[in-house]
């Protein structure tokens, strides 16, 4: 990202790194990231063609990702996840998506469009459900409500995300590089060399490995999250991949059944990831949504 990085005090103790592209006096557009992942992991092409259409974008890190404060207790294990066991201090989604509304505060947004992929689609989700006045309308992009027995990974993805975090830079650039070989869109073309300089960057910026189990279990802590996210009325557009091995699309296909009045776009060969190829059209679907919404073009 070309643009300064700068932080936000958002409540409760919390403080967000963002980045801002695009014209300051353009509709707020929030992305959201999932799992893991620091607001480098938007692909600088695709954040220009949102600002190209003329979006005042809006990049953050998550907590406990990148170089927003990171929580100081010990990340449950991945048997305490699956069991249920997480301590009751842990944060949850809900907590997540209050960051994400102090941030709006923070920026003095009323209200944004919010574009979130994977976990960060469930964050955008929650910030619907609860905070309905501040979303415009509501993008979710490779993510799930939390119901059983859908939109859960392939046990191959499983292996590779339990394997030992990486120790070093070009053991994390190796280990991104496996990762997204597999669970990437094996229906574009795979840019190995954006992506280990977008893995490099994020290693420099933060290689605490804690702050991914803690986010997991955040969202396990949520559980299913259906009734809720049935509550949401804003505009929706849900997006999914037919080859994605880490949300599988039937996570797309019980989002868009849970929100009424949804719109469901499934793009062939994009699987968890976004990649070049499909970033002209996927900026069209997030634009034209936004423009829907302000009654400029049909719905």
């Amino acid at each position: 990202m070309s643009s300064a990085e700068r932080f936000a005090d958002v409540g409760r103790g919390i403080r967000l790194c963002y980045v801002e592209e695009g014209d300051p006096a353009g509709e707020p557009l929030l992305l959201v990231m999932g799992l893991g992942q620091q607001l480098v992991a938007w692909p600088a092409g695709f954040v220009a063609l949102l600002a190209e259409r003329g979006f005042r974008v809006v990049m953050f890190d998550n907590r406990d990702a990148g170089r927003s404060t990171h929580a100081d207790y010990r990340p449950p294990s991945f048997g305490q996840i699956f069991t249920g066991r997480i301590p009751a201090h842990a944060y949850h989604l809900g907590d997540l998506a209050r960051d994400t509304v102090g941030l709006l505060d923070a920026l003095e947004i009323e209200r944004a469009h919010l574009v979130g992929v994977s976990m960060g689609g469930m964050i955008a989700q929650t910030v619907a459900a609860h905070f309905p006045q501040r979303v415009r309308t509501l993008t979710s992009i490779m993510s799930t409500t939390g119901a059983r027995f859908v939109g859960r990974p392939r046990l191959s993805t499983w292996r590779l995300m339990g394997g030992p975090p990486p120790r070093t830079r070009d053991e994390a650039v190796e280990r991104a590089v496996r990762m997204f070989r597999h669970i990437g869109s094996h229906g574009f073309p795979f840019d190995e060399p954006a992506l280990r300089e977008r893995a490099g960057v994020a290693w420099d910026r933060d290689h605490s490995a804690a702050g991914v189990g803690r986010q997991l279990a955040a969202i396990f802590a949520s559980g299913d999250r259906t009734r809720e996210v049935r509550r949401i009325r804003v505009p929706t557009l849900v997006v999914h991949g037919d080859k994605d091995r880490m949300v599988h699309p039937s996570g797309g296909r019980m989002t868009h059944r849970a929100i009424a009045g949804s719109r469901l776009v499934t793009v062939p060969g994009m699987g968890h990831d976004v990649p070049a190829g499909a970033w002209p059209r996927l900026a069209d679907l997030i634009a034209g949504h936004a423009r829907a919404e302000a009654g400029d073009v049909a719905a």
